[in-house]
């Protein structure tokens, strides 16, 4: 029973040494100011709607390629 008792204390401990390890590595964290966030926001909106919009041009000159040429074949 001793075993248990020690293994318990352990995984106790090691918990405990990865919280702390955790909040630690968090203090050292630069974050980004408001500004650089809302900046980079708009990059990442600006980005998803071009490669969206590139998609759905692709996609409809595919389809209309392929409904005129579907009776071709």
């Amino acid at each position: 029973m001793a075993v248990a008792k020690d293994k318990g204390k352990a995984q106790g401990n090691v918990v405990v040494r990865t919280f702390q390890q955790t909040y630690a590595e968090l203090r050292k964290v630069v974050w980004p100011t408001r500004p650089e966030t809302i900046r980079l926001t708009i990059i990442v909106i600006a980005i998803s709607s071009a490669i969206g919009a590139f998609l759905f041009a692709s996609d409809s000159i595919f389809l209309w390629l392929y409904t005129t040429t579907s009776g071709l074949l």
